[in-house]
């Protein structure tokens, strides 16, 4: 196996672990806590996640029949955004600290990037 299908499909199977993990945490140790509004961002954060988790394992997946940079930038970009993007979401509901929505955009930027390298790396391939 090449190292850049078996980095993303490793990443991707810690991501859709941790994914399990924090939802359950949101839906069973702060379902009580957190307000409505701050358990939805929560809950958006997860499902961002999920929905990254499944492009990196996509990704490591066409890694193993296509050698590209293209690839490992969208890679990277789409585990940059889940940090990023869902981390903030997780901080700022838990904490209510509302300027860390003002990171989420960022990892929403690396989202978009690293769909768009995808694409490319497709067209190119």
């Amino acid at each position: 196996m090449n190292p850049s299908a078996k980095l993303f499909l490793m990443l991707g199977s810690i991501s859709g672990a941790l994914a399990v993990m924090i939802g359950a945490f949101g839906a069973h140790g702060l379902k009580n806590r957190l307000c409505d509004e701050m358990l939805a961002i929560y809950k958006t954060g997860v499902e961002y996640h999920f929905y990254h988790t499944l492009a990196l394992l996509a990704i490591g997946l066409l890694s193993l029949h296509y050698k590209s940079a293209l690839l490992t930038a969208s890679g990277g970009s789409m585990l940059a955004g889940i940090v990023i993007f869902s981390g903030s979401l997780y901080a700022l509901s838990i904490s209510g600290v509302k300027i860390l929505g003002a990171i989420t955009p960022i990892g929403g930027l690396f989202f978009i990037a690293g769909w768009v390298l995808l694409a490319v790396a497709v067209i190119k391939g």
